[in-house]
């Protein structure tokens, strides 16, 4: 069936949003606010509908003209830059009134036009073969099917230079040779190619080699980070963030200045807080990290010794440790968990714990908002921080700041 909507938003993802004459939403792929169009509903629900659009009748004013070597994923890539950054502060604000229910102080990081392409340092092309053609690049939904990339706008200039030699050795591995060194390349799914200005660009099929690490430097400091492990993949708009969260923790470090960082990584967060405080005089501060990936814990040991900070790491899953973890009315708690969020106890545990603030890093509002709900029982959230860490695609990295309510006298009477 055939429709013609209104787009009167767009919601995190990307699809525009409309509603039918029934009541019920309609998401469509490609369709921006305030515009007018025909769509085919291809899958319908109790509560919504999806549809692809067929026709613009009415384009937005910020819609623009695509480039042309434009990779799937690229959801705003039809759209100005301003457009884009106001849709997802809009996002951003809707996720935590939710949590709120009042507006919260919203702070947009803004970032030049000019970086709103090539900016990513990693990345992970799959590999499918589909009849007798092989193709490396990134996957088209809903289809899945792998759409050969040979020069990326996502990526660093470093990247895209080598793009053309892994391609022609990947495809060698995979055409050439023998049958067993042909069978083991194409048991890979995917080749990464990792670059950074120290060390450059470098590439591998499946798993790294073992023992690769790679130089970032973020806030005036350097980090190990081995290469299969995570690190912000926009060094520019990365640098920005960690420098935010700094400058957040020091706002009151005098009061709450030890430190215990959650999912800590390689340490970027807690070493970077930690050297600003001694920097500024403050001696005394305490640093624990807790990461689940030893490798990661590895280099966070690495990182503070070559930072001059002291600080304890340990190797641990957050969520079946909390007994094991002590936070005081001295910590900031900072935690920066994958694109999951929280495992479902530590919510809770934070809530009835004693931190008085807690400065939550997240990749993914949905899970961001599904973490806060607890929280928001026992905190209050001061102010946010939206940070469009991945132009052009539907994702982008957000820093809330939450401070604990005054208790009441019940609570104070179990302390």
């Amino acid at each position: 069936m055939t429709v013609t909507l209104e787009i009167l938003k767009n919601v995190y993802g990307g699809d525009g949003l409309a509603r039918l004459g029934d009541g019920r939403v309609c998401f469509v792929a490609g369709a921006f606010a305030g515009e007018m169009v025909k769509a085919k509903i291809f899958e319908e629900k109790k509560s919504f509908v999806r549809a692809e659009m067929v026709e613009i009748l009415k384009p937005s004013p910020d819609r623009i003209t695509r480039i042309d070597n434009a990779v799937p994923g690229m959801v705003y890539a039809d759209v100005t830059p301003e457009a884009e950054m106001e849709m997802k502060r809009e996002q951003l604000d809707n996720f935590l009134w939710k949590v709120q229910k009042s507006p919260v102080p919203l702070e947009v990081c803004e970032l030049a036009a000019e970086k709103f392409l090539n900016y990513r340092n990693k990345a992970v092309y799959h590999i499918e073969k589909r009849g007798n053609q092989w193709y490396i690049g990134y996957r088209k939904e809903p289809s899945h099917e792998v759409v050969d990339v040979e020069n990326d706008p996502l990526v660093a200039d470093g990247i895209n230079a080598a793009i053309p030699s892994v391609r022609s050795s990947v495809m060698s591995l995979l055409t050439q040779g023998s049958s067993e060194v042909r069978k083991a390349a194409s048991a890979n799914t995917d080749v990464t190619i990792r670059w950074t200005r120290i060390d450059g660009a470098h590439w591998w099929m499946g798993k790294p080699t073992q023992g690769l690490t790679f130089t970032e430097q973020t806030a005036g400091l350097k980090f190990k980070v081995a290469a299969g492990g995570f690190y912000q993949v926009n060094p520019l708009v990365g640098d920005d963030l960690v420098k935010t969260v700094r400058d957040i923790y020091l706002e009151k470090a005098d009061r709450y200045g030890d430190i215990i960082d959650l999912y800590c990584g390689v340490g970027v967060f807690g070493i970077v807080c930690a050297k600003a405080a001694i920097q500024s005089g403050k001696s005394d501060v305490r640093l624990i990290g807790i990461e689940s990936e030893h490798k990661a814990i590895d280099c966070a040991k690495k990182n503070a010794a070559q930072a001059g900070v002291e600080g304890k790491f340990f190797c641990e899953d957050v969520g079946r440790n909390l007994h094991r973890i002590r936070i005081s009315s001295r910590h900031t708690v900072i935690i920066d968990p994958p694109r999951g969020g929280l495992e479902k106890q530590v919510p809770k545990w934070l809530a009835n714990g004693y931190a008085p603030r807690i400065i939550y890093v997240s990749c993914d509002p949905a899970t961001l908002t599904r973490d806060l709900m607890p929280l928001s029982e026992k905190y209050e959230i001061k102010k946010a921080v939206l940070f469009n860490m991945f132009p052009r695609t539907a994702r982008f990295e957000s820093v809330v700041v939450l401070e604990r309510k005054p208790r009441r006298k019940k609570d104070e009477r179990n302390v």
